[in-house]
């Protein structure tokens, strides 16, 4: 049967053009369920004789949810205990246009064999299809084709049941909108609210908790002010549409909220369109109930309005539903204040699960609960659990379901338990989750996407690349790599020139574009590397045996090869495809030691000093031509083969061969970039570094000029001739710590594609280079893939295809790489954190540090021996400090004690232990031992006090 729907519309152009949209209704859609004896399905879905115990239908039954049932309970639909559900084809359209990402555990659901979730295409099923009458909103015309499926279901079960003495199979709607119920009550149909549903079911009372607390429209309250006050605690958010129009004059401006993790009265909102603008926000009432990450629209305050960034490190530690907070500053009587604003609305939320602790109640038996997140950003969130009890000491997931303006703290509800506080596998989940790094394992659809094994290279694949397997080919990586991605080749040739080569992993031979191996490898981005395992973005098949380039072993590659003079000017380059065999992988040591023992004059040792050669004159150039040499410290731990507890760490140390590396892999990505963006203007993926406002350099500069040193920031080139030039020799260290404060005034490096951004914005400001991608790390990061399909096209090595040549889909793709490679560097620092704080635990350690910045009430000190930074809070956090013996000077940035004066720079003497009494931040404590302040300081620990053995291995039972 065919319905057609005919209407005109209005061009751009002034015409008039008729639409004409079918719509194809069929008798062959089937129900889905076992206990029919009608349909004739090979497989039905939903069980014959459906058990739950549910003291409200205490009858086989299946469940039918309405729209915003799945968008807000998604978590009590997820849980095991709920099965066999009907999810109408309205339901999921609507649900995939308001959220991917339900959308997408809804499919999950779907696709999960154990939890029988039917999806029932009502809308092409000629009893179910259901026209809009004329004047009815959209709400209301899908309730109605809710209402009329299910009454289809149930007369549908109860006239063809299979068995006639078979219990009889019943439909439940599920909906918390009053009108639809009532309706569907009226009808004759079975309808409750998911809250009444679940408080029923007498087996699973657990599921109470995961109950979003979202409006059920019976709420009869008609004021939104705070109960225990009487006060209203925030401004109203404007409505959407105010809010656009707003933005689109120019009175608002719209951009991600971004909290401070320092100071929870802080944030900052960056302007969207306009990466260098900022705009600052203080209060709560300016914060105005937005979370980390939601895109807000924001109003500017008047300029004598404006406020400068509080000098206090602030933590919210309290628990009621007050609102008030210390003095962080006056409006600007201070030459530092900045454009500041206020959030007037939010035009998306971007929440997601978080993972944290319950906060202990002085209450015994009581049900309503307030959860830390171990995220700083995020504030406290008002939960309601009968589990209090079982859940201390326990690291949980909690959603956000809303935020009221009478409340001081978001309300949400309980998800999931995760496991012991401390416990390091915990820890680990918790910082996967809190990063959004997918760490599941790969499904099967995945890996049946990867070669057969034994896998081997065959006459057919070596007539269509180069063999350059005779090559004295060889590969230098950090010790225990196994994901080898790059190696390198020297020769000389006959006419004095060199030959230079770079090989990488031909990964994209084996991930071939738009299956489910390809696709999983887009989302995860990026391998993730934590201190005791690896997230790989591949399957360990080919990120650690097929495509690695292991030592001895034939292996696929693309080749970049340049021929040089030995002053390392390129000649030619030359890209293909290729068979290689690596004649050796060496650690960087292993690689310098070759290099020093001037005994080793063999074909790879000559190779790597040629190699090492070149590279000191590549790095000179890039130097001179205003590349940056920038600073941050990496440790690596040493962990107990038995237990994976951190037995010791050290800083990793640099060598020639870490540049040398380096430097040709920056000139492969710089030719590959050249070559792509030169066949490809319009679709190819690059990465740029985006020079940094003025205003980041601020706190450079002031640093410098507190030891009497000047800091250039105008171009690259002078800031570099600036770091260069900025030593004291009485403070070795002082142009290291300056370089790690210039990293933080650094933008974010992005992947972008070249055709949404015009040439002059494709400069890389820390390498001075006007074009660059990735290349060199297909294993580790799928930008490289892209790359590498992009150059088979231009030597014509592979076809193309839609989605490569497509710039809006390419940008897409660039957004998620972004976010996931930032979120790897994170959860990479938050594991280093982590296994920090295993390494003191039961320690007591001095050691010496400086300080980094000075706060109003706390210097933050870095320890260079382990890589880490620690907070010493020198009066209590409201910044009172009445018992505090220093005074803050916040012009020469100094805390003052006596005759103690700490500043930028300075040279101090810290104890570290691990705090133990926060049982959510379990965190390194530092205490000041020299300089000493009476009454502040602590003594110096005695040899025969301090706990430095290694911790006693665990013996196996």
């Amino acid at each position: 049967m065919l319905k057609s729907k005919t209407f005109v519309k209005k061009t751009r152009k002034g015409g008039v053009l008729k639409v004409v949209r079918e719509h194809y209704l069929r008798d062959d859609i089937w129900c889905g369920s076992a206990a029919c004896g009608e349909c004739p399905q090979d497989k039905p879905v939903l069980e014959s004789d459906p058990e739950i115990d549910s003291s409200l239908c205490g009858f086989p039954h299946y469940l039918i949810p309405d729209t915003n049932v799945v968008l807000h309970q998604m978590d009590v639909l997820a849980d095991s205990a709920i099965r066999n559900v009907i999810v109408l084809q309205t339901v999921q359209q609507e649900v995939r246009h308001r959220s991917g990402t339900t959308y997408q555990r809804l499919r999950d659901q779907s696709n999960n064999p154990d939890k029988n979730f039917y999806v029932f295409t009502n809308e092409h099923h000629r009893e179910t299809y259901t026209e809009r009458e004329q004047g009815e909103s959209s709400n209301d015309y899908n309730d109605r084709v809710i209402r009329v499926a299910t009454r289809w279901y149930n007369k549908h079960l109860h006239d063809n049941r299979k068995d006639g003495e078979a219990p009889k199979v019943k439909v439940v709607l599920l909906t918390n909108d009053r009108e639809n119920r009532e309706k569907a009550q009226k009808e004759g149909l079975l309808a409750y609210t998911v809250h009444q549903y679940v408080k029923s079911l007498t087996g699973n009372p657990e599921l109470v908790d995961r109950l979003a607390q979202v409006d059920m429209g019976e709420s009869t309250d008609s004021d939104i002010k705070n109960e225990a006050t009487g006060r209203v605690l925030f401004p109203e958010h404007l409505p959407l549409s105010q809010l656009q129009t707003g933005i689109k004059s120019g009175r608002f401006l719209q951009g991600s909220f971004m909290a401070s993790r320092e100071n929870y009265l802080e944030a900052n909102v960056l302007v969207h369109g306009d990466e260098s603008r900022s705009i600052f926000i203080q209060g709560h009432a300016h914060l105005n109930r937005a979370v980390n990450e939601d895109v807000v629209a924001v109003e500017m305050l008047p300029e004598d309005q404006w406020k400068c960034p509080s000098s206090m490190v602030l933590q919210d530690k309290d628990g009621d539903e007050e609102t008030s907070e210390p003095d962080l500053g006056s409006p600007k009587v201070r030459s530092n204040a900045i454009p500041s604003g206020r959030v007037v609305g939010v035009i998306k939320r971007n929440w997601r699960p978080y993972c944290g602790v319950l906060q202990p109640s002085g209450m015994k038996e009581a049900t309503r609960h307030l959860f830390m997140p171990a995220e700083r950003k995020i504030p406290k969130i008002r939960i309601e659990t009968r589990q209090a009890e079982t859940l201390q000491g326990q690291r949980i997931v909690v959603s956000i379901d809303g935020w009221p303006r009478n409340s001081r703290y978001p309300k949400g509800h309980f998800v999931r338990k995760l496991g012991e506080v401390g416990d390091k596998d915990t820890e680990n989940e918790v910082l996967l989750l809190e990063h959004d790094v997918p760490h599941q394992p790969f499904s099967q659809a995945v890996l049946n996407c990867l070669p057969s094994t034994p896998w081997g290279i065959t006459k057919e694949d070596l007539a269509c690349r180069e063999d350059l397997r005779d090559l004295p080919i060889c590969s230098v990586d950090p010790p225990g790599c196994t994901d080898i991605d790059d190696a390198l080749h020297y020769l000389e040739k006959p006419n004095g020139n060199v030959e230079v080569g770079v090989h990488i992993a031909d990964v994209s031979h084996f991930i071939r574009p738009n299956t489910p191996l390809d696709q999983e490898a887009a989302n995860r981005g990026n391998t993730v590397y934590l201190c005791d395992k690896r997230i790989d973005m591949v399957p360990e098949l080919l990120s650690s045996n097929i495509c690695s380039l292991r030592g001895k072993e034939e292996r696929f590659a693309f080749s970049c090869i340049w021929e040089m003079t030995k002053d390392a000017d390129i000649v030619a380059t030359k890209f293909c495809k290729s068979v290689i065999c690596s004649k050796a992988a060496m650690t960087y040591a292993e690689a310098q030691m070759r290099i020093d023992d001037k005994n080793r004059n063999d074909a790879v040792t000559f190779g790597l000093r040629g190699l090492n050669a070149l590279a000191k004159i590549l790095k000179k150039r890039r130097i001179d031509a205003g590349a940056l040499t920038l600073a941050s410290i990496e440790v690596r731990f040493h962990v107990d083969s038995e237990t994976h507890d951190p037995i010791d760490l050290e800083t990793k140390e640099l060598r020639e061969t870490n540049s040398m590396v380096e430097e040709f892999m920056l000139l492969a990505n710089i030719s590959v970039a050249k070559k792509i963006l030169s066949d490809f203007p319009s679709c190819a993926m690059l990465r740029r570094h985006p020079q940094p406002p003025p205003s980041n350099y601020d706190i450079l500069i002031k640093a410098g000029k507190s030891k009497g040193v000047d800091i250039e920031t105008d171009t690259s080139k002078s800031l570099a001739v600036s770091l260069d030039q900025a030593t004291i020799p009485s403070e070795p260290y002082f142009n290291t710590l300056l370089r790690i404060i210039s990293t933080r005034c650094m933008m974010q490096a992005l992947y972008f594609c070249s055709g949404t951004l015009p040439e002059s914005d494709f400069f890389h400001y820390g390498l001075a280079t006007p074009i660059y991608t990735h290349f060199t790390s297909p294993i580790r990061r799928y930008s490289d893939i892209i790359v590498h399909r992009l150059l088979a096209v231009s030597i014509n090595a592979d076809k193309s295809f839609p989605d490569l040549l497509d710039k809006y889909k390419s940008q897409a793709l660039c957004n998620n790489l972004n976010f996931r490679h930032k979120m790897a560097q994170y959860a990479g620092r938050a594991s280093v954190e982590l296994h920090t704080q295993l390494f003191f635990k039961n320690k007591v350690t001095e050691e010496e540090g400086f300080v980094l910045f000075v706060r109003k009430n706390a210097v933050q000190v870095l320890i260079p021996k382990f890589g880490f930074e620690g907070t010493i809070f020198l009066k209590s956090q409201d910044g009172r400090g009445e018992d505090s013996p220093f005074v803050f000077n916040e012009e020469e940035s100094s805390q003052t004690a006596g005759d103690v004066k700490l500043r930028m720079f300075d040279r101090v003497v810290v104890q570290i232990t691990v705090e133990t009494s926060h049982i959510q931040h379990q965190k390194l404590r530092i205490r000041l031992v020299k300089p000493e302040v009476p009454g502040f300081s602590v003594p110096p620990v005695e040899a025969s006090d301090k706990i430095s053995q290694p911790p006693v291995k665990k013996v196996k039972t």
